[in-house]
């Protein structure tokens, strides 16, 4: 069996505080390392702990950081340290407004990809106040059980079958979410779709309560077993608890059902689709128009 580990980091944040943020991400990846894990995957905008604090749009603003600055830096240097991939979140400074950001380093500390989250939560603040990605990523990655196609999508992404598919259409074999908000029994059940109709796998981490619920989780698409029986694609789930929790993929078997299964891409028609990428109604204001 080609195994992949995928650590969850379901751990807690300090709000603003970034460099108590900073000490616990290295601490948590050096665990993960430990554990001997492939990847590390932080929840949403770790650098702030997808916090905002005192309704202060410019304050929050403020706590927006470079990708090539000290902080994200950091963990480029500690995964070529430990020979392990780490996905790390932030509010990413740029020219214009922030952007909410993931950047996958490989186990070398090389970029293997950056994505800024599409879709934004525009219909609140502080999210109004983002600038969207406008493109899904998705890369190879070098990892010890040999290259794996990855992709990534951020919290609200995942309640747009859209976001996951494109991913898969682009050959994502893994998709990772990084979370900020509860996981009950729908979102959950969103994620298991995700990965079926896609015949990939779907790795999401959530801060532990109380500043989320946890639930960090990871579903394969493998629905049913050799004799065809309906299977659990539930591969791991954390409880409430802070924690650094490790899932195991059979990578062997997930390719081998992407082979033989009819999910996925090999029975789409494109063509009909096209209402998909129309423009429908007048959108929503967002907070920011409010």
């Amino acid at each position: 069996m080609s195994e992949l580990r995928i650590a969850l980091l379901q751990i807690a944040a300090a709000g603003y505080d970034q460099a108590a943020n900073l000490e616990t991400g290295l601490a948590a990846c050096r665990r993960a390392a430990e554990l001997g894990s492939d990847i590390a995957l932080f929840p949403e905008m770790w650098n702030i702990g997808y916090a905002f604090e005192r309704d202060d749009l410019e304050h929050w603003r403020a706590q927006a950081v470079s990708r090539e600055g000290a902080f994200v830096g950091r963990f480029a240097g500690l995964a070529e340290e430990l020979g392990l991939a780490i996905a790390i979140t932030f509010l990413e400074r740029g020219p214009g407004r922030p952007r909410n950001t993931l950047t996958l380093f490989d186990r070398r500390g090389r970029e293997a990809l950056t994505y800024a989250k599409v879709h934004t939560c525009a219909f609140d603040r502080p999210e109004a106040a983002l600038t969207p990605g406008d493109a899904f990523a998705v890369a190879d990655l070098d990892t010890a059980a040999g290259p794996v196609r990855i992709g990534a999508m951020i919290c609200f992404d995942r309640e747009f079958p859209e976001a996951a598919r494109v991913l898969a259409v682009e050959g994502a074999e893994i998709i990772l979410v990084p979370n900020a908000c509860e996981m009950e029994a729908n979102r959950l059940g969103q994620l298991r779709a995700r990965a079926f109709e896609n015949m990939c796998a779907v790795a999401l981490a959530n801060y532990p309560a109380p500043q989320q619920n946890g639930h960090s989780v990871v579903f394969d698409p493998i629905a049913f077993g050799a004799a065809g029986a309906s299977r659990e694609t539930r591969v791991f789930e954390a409880g409430v608890h802070e924690g650094v929790y490790v899932a195991r993929l059979d990578l062997d078997a997930l390719r081998a059902w992407r082979r033989r299964e009819v999910w996925g891409g090999a029975y789409r028609r494109p063509a009909c689709y096209g209402p998909l990428t129309v423009e429908g109604p007048a959108p929503q204001k967002s907070m920011l128009e409010q």
